[in-house]
């Protein structure tokens, strides 16, 4: 049997050594020339480390493959070299440069019958495609953790049992207490205990469904106090599509939920003041019944203007209804109306402002360009004009409430009409 042959063509990449100062080539597998780009004339009977593979950024004593050899070759067992990095010299056919690979090797002594070292095998593996996709990996998560940290909200991660397996340090500031702290169940301790049964009923249903998470609660900040988050989380899967793990943020919505509950009562308040005006409106005109209940089921129009130049800053759909081709919104009365200057109403607003005193029109006459077509049409209207105070009693602005009853005033006169004849 051709033993010479046979070693050859072993589909390892193997590299036999002489165990003297050096450690000279005697052998080499063709799997390893071709990993290697080497050819055996080249490298068989030199010097393993000084000449076939010199390395001049690492001193001869201090590289990690020779102190492994003489490890190997001092106790007679083999040595496993952790993972280490060797650049190829490329043939110049192919370009030359280095290619940059990572190898595993262990070093395996051959003794005689007296136990004397005679050989050492070293068989190599290259894990360059393996550390290179580690690198990416980390190159990722690296990447990740930056984003995540560098976020002004909470960040986390579950995993697929549902620990909580990361926390940015955003949480660290807010809460004042150590990322320790949260390790386990220590998460609930800051939850506000009238959410937490929610809180964890949800994350159990999510966790089994993998569903998105969106869910508002209150943790607890380093003073004490409990403020309103926004909690979501939404699954991360792999290309499978299996589960790895569930991605997560908490951002505080305190500040605005509260405005939003402002925004609410004062809506509330807005429509009592609607309901007393109606209510005023009925009692002094009871004894014109049948056309009251005609205005009063005819839609209310309603507008605030601020400041002393009168400018539009909230209108209702009822009010654009009576000049449904012309934009309002942040301009004055008087850009926005030119047809009323002449008619008096901004001297009217004008002293509404400066005393704050209401102005009341019952069924006023008003030469309105509706359409913006340049042809006015006469438009009755029952409105108030109320001062809007801050808190400090100054005002800032004017409340605008009423309705059309242009169809009302026109069938009044025609029963006056009727009545004369």
């Amino acid at each position: 049997m051709d033993f010479q042959l046979l070693f050859a063509h072993i589909p390892e990449t193997i590299v036999v050594l002489a165990p003297e100062a050096g450690y000279k080539i005697l052998a080499a597998t063709n799997t390893y020339l071709r990993t290697t780009m080497r050819q055996r004339e080249d490298i068989v009977g030199l010097q393993f480390l000084l000449e076939a593979y010199p390395d001049s950024a690492v001193p001869y004593a201090e590289n990690p493959v020779k102190i492994s050899l003489d490890k190997a070759l001092a106790t007679k067992k083999t040595d496993y070299l952790d993972v280490l990095r060797y650049d190829i010299v490329k043939p110049t056919a192919d370009g030359g440069g280095l290619e940059e690979r990572y190898w595993e090797a262990s070093h395996t002594p051959v003794l005689d019958a007296s136990g004397n070292v005679l050989y050492i095998i070293q068989n190599t593996h290259d894990v360059t495609e393996r550390e290179l996709a580690k690198q990416a990996q980390q190159k990722s998560e690296q990447k990740f953790r930056f984003m995540a940290e560098s976020m002004p909200q909470i960040i986390y991660t579950v995993n697929t049992q549902g620990e909580f397996t990361y926390f940015n340090q955003h949480i660290v500031h807010y809460t004042g207490l150590p990322l320790q702290a949260f390790t386990g169940t220590g998460w609930q301790n800051i939850i506000h205990p009238d959410d937490l049964p929610t809180l964890t009923a949800r994350f159990a249903e999510v966790q089994q469904t993998g569903a998105d998470l969106q869910i508002e609660l209150r943790i607890r900040d380093k003073a004490g106090n409990y403020r309103w988050h926004l909690l979501r989380s939404r699954q991360m899967k792999d290309e499978n599509g299996n589960s790895i793990m569930r991605v997560g943020s908490a951002t505080d919505i305190h500040d605005t939920r509260l405005l939003v509950q402002e925004l609410l009562a004062t809506n509330e308040q807005m429509a009592d003041l609607s309901d007393q005006v109606q209510f005023a409106y009925q009692q002094a005109e009871t004894e014109r019944k049948t056309l009251e209940r005609l205005i009063m089921e005819s839609p209310a129009f309603f507008c605030i203007i601020k400041g002393p130049e009168h400018r539009y800053e909230l209108i209702n759909q009822n009010y654009q209804k009576l000049f449904p081709n012309r934009v309002l919104v942040n301009k004055t009365v008087a850009e926005a109306l030119p047809e009323v200057v002449d008619q008096g109403f901004i001297d009217i607003l004008d002293n509404v402002y400066k005393t704050g005193k209401t102005f009341m029109a019952e069924e006023t006459l008003i030469k309105l360009d509706r359409y913006d077509n340049h042809q006015l049409e006469d438009v009755y209207l029952t409105f108030t004009y109320q001062p809007l105070y801050k808190e400090d009693e100054q005002i800032i602005g004017i409340i605008v409430f009423g309705y059309e009853v242009t169809e009302q005033v026109l069938l009044k006169k025609k029963l006056e009409e009727l009545g004369n004849a």
